[in-house]
């Protein structure tokens, strides 16, 4: 009684470290500041130098200058565990220097980027013909995020017989209709 009693405690705990590995901030995102800025809007309002940000979103250029690089971001909101969510609308631009040469092809233009930094005041750039001010970040560190897709099929139709062989076709007792998933991973 006593194993089984240790069994179900050890499987608990196994579960509860998995559930908790699974959502938690990537260690490069980290920081023990408890006042680190994760939102734009309270970054554009508190744009002084040395407040701590987190902020992601889709990077929409990458230059390397002679010591740095240049990342321009267009801002989305960020999850609980930094996931830009890319159901939201964009919020914003901000510019992010990362110290020495960073790939351009690992950091291109579609990518998803989460970055912890130190503001660092904003600079004007353009955006096409338009003069924009972008807040600025000194990065200390970033992580890159991929979209996964999935396929969930939904059977309609005859839920008595499905067609489910190799030889099924859609005579009007079944459909097959589907959705696309995106997660960031």
């Amino acid at each position: 009684m006593k194993n089984l009693r240790f069994i179900k405690t050890a499987i608990c705990a196994v579960a509860l470290l998995a559930l908790t590995a699974c959502s938690s901030l990537p260690e490069q995102l980290a920081s023990d500041n408890p006042n680190v800025i994760t939102e734009y809007a309270t970054w554009q309002q508190n744009a002084s130098v040395n407040n701590q940000v987190r902020l992601g979103g889709v990077i929409a250029s990458v230059e390397n200058q002679v010591d740095r690089t240049r990342i321009e971001v267009v801002n989305l909101p960020i999850d609980s565990v930094g996931k830009p969510d890319i159901d939201q609308e964009p919020k914003g631009r901000f510019v992010a220097y990362l110290q020495g040469f960073e790939d351009p092809v690992a950091f291109a233009p579609g990518r998803l980027i989460t970055l912890l930094g130190e503001a660092n005041g904003s600079e004007v750039a353009q955006v096409g013909e338009f003069d924009y001010d972008f807040p600025v970040m000194n990065v200390q560190g970033y992580r890159l995020w991929k979209i996964e897709e999935r396929v969930i099929v939904n059977e309609t139709g005859s839920y008595l017989y499905p067609c489910r062989g190799i030889y099924c076709r859609d005579l009007n007792y079944s459909t097959r209709q589907g959705r696309i998933i995106q997660d960031v991973k």
